[in-house]
């Protein structure tokens, strides 16, 4: 039985008024959530795949079961005017059947189709599992700048679990090292073989791949495109435009220094972390990338389902000052999160930071657990247990 996902019930409240769009990485787990999980909730359900031929005829011809509640179209997107075909569906039969798009591309910003789908769609992203949603823990009511609720136990078991296997579905309950391999293996082969060339016109699949492979080891660092170009022997504008690509393939995510007029902050190179974190070959760097992308399922979760325009950067000034990540809603820090894989000792950065821009409230977290203080009000505390109290 498909373990519940942190999203079903969100979409099937949602699924009332509106089309759901659901993005994300290959293999994430949409396909289980929609057929699986979301259908749980009504009579019955109509599934059609673009991929396979046969789906791809009946969906076309709209070829709907008359008896059918929900209808879920996956990878629709690979279709030039899927966001017309959609457009025209949903207006049709909205009294009849509720329809729920998914994809392995980012299906927000696709304009590919035809007439816009404003104020007909909810989308969300689907982020692997966390630290919470491992754990079966309720998602928390979380509202900007009021403190997290941290809980009272500790989660060491769910930590070791997902930093070692990341946090997508197959290996992470594999529970072994050669599925681990192999999946990594067979999920890029199928992202750039299939999904990208599917979708983007890309004369050079075999340099883009080679990106892909230069990425892990720059996890947590400022990125140059300019010496990634000098590696690849490549234009700027190629390699920006297939880190572009990967992006809305959902391989990785960049964050942005966060600007304000009280700091001299760095105002060019993004930090850049993998959706996969089990692929970044050094153990503090995927630390940092493992806490990075529970922040970000967190701000994903703040504007795809409460509406607010929450966004994830890092602090770095002119000095080289720098704390590794803010979350901020509508321009505003709330709280700054340092990431230390052992020491105690309270990072400087932090109350800098904090002092000038007013940040209420900040974290230094640490990989060993039973750590939980306060210094110089930052609150030190085991990663574990302050993941385990996000999305």
């Amino acid at each position: 039985m498909a373990k519940t996902r942190y999203l079903v019930e969100s979409i099937v409240e949602d699924l009332k008024a509106k089309m759901v769009f659901v993005g994300g990485p290959r293999q994430v787990g949409k396909t289980t959530l929609a057929r699986e999980l979301v259908a749980a909730h009504f009579k019955e359900t109509a599934y059609f795949n673009w991929d396979k031929k046969s789906e791809r005829v009946k969906m076309m011809a709209a070829e709907w079961p008359a008896s059918a509640q929900l209808i879920v179209l996956d990878e629709i997107h690979k279709y030039r005017a899927w966001k017309r075909f959609v457009k025209g569906e949903f207006d049709t039969h909205r009294d009849k059947y509720r329809f729920m798009v998914t994809g392995s591309a980012r299906l927000d910003i696709y304009r590919k189709g035809g007439d816009s789908l404003q104020g007909r769609y909810h989308y969300y992203r689907l982020h692997p599992f966390s630290i919470a949603e491992l754990a079966g823990l309720p998602v928390p009511s979380l509202e900007p700048f009021k403190e997290l609720t941290l809980p009272s136990g500790d989660q060491k078991e769910a930590f070791q679990l997902l930093e070692k296997r990341g946090g997508f579905p197959e290996p992470l309950f594999a529970g072994s090292d050669r599925t681990l391999r192999r999946w990594h293996n067979e999920r890029n082969e199928r992202l750039f073989r299939e999904d990208i060339k599917d979708v983007e016109f890309v004369r050079d699949l075999g340099n883009i791949q080679l990106l892909s492979d230069m990425l892990p080891g720059r996890v947590g660092s400022l990125l140059s495109a300019n010496s990634l170009r000098e590696d690849l022997e490549v234009s700027h504008r190629a390699v920006s435009h297939w880190l572009d690509i990967l992006e809305r393939f959902y391989y990785h995510f960049r964050i942005r220094p966060f600007t304000w007029s009280k700091i001299r902050s760095l105002k060019k190179e993004p930090k850049l972390y993998l959706w996969d974190w089990s692929e970044v070959p050094d153990e503090a760097a995927r630390f940092e990338n493992m806490v990075a992308s529970h922040l970000l399922k967190l701000v994903h979760w703040l504007t795809d389902r409460e509406g607010y325009k929450a966004d994830l950067y890092f602090l770095r000034d002119t000095a080289k000052r720098e704390v590794d990540f803010l979350v901020a809603v509508a321009g505003k820090p709330w709280f700054a999160v340092e990431v230390k894989s052992q020491s105690e000792h309270l990072a400087p950065m932090l109350p800098y930071f904090r002092d000038r821009l007013a940040v209420p409230f900040c974290y230094q977290l640490l990989r060993k657990p039973g750590v939980d203080k306060i210094s110089g009000g930052v609150r030190i505390v085991s990663a574990d247990k302050f993941l385990a109290a996000l999305v």
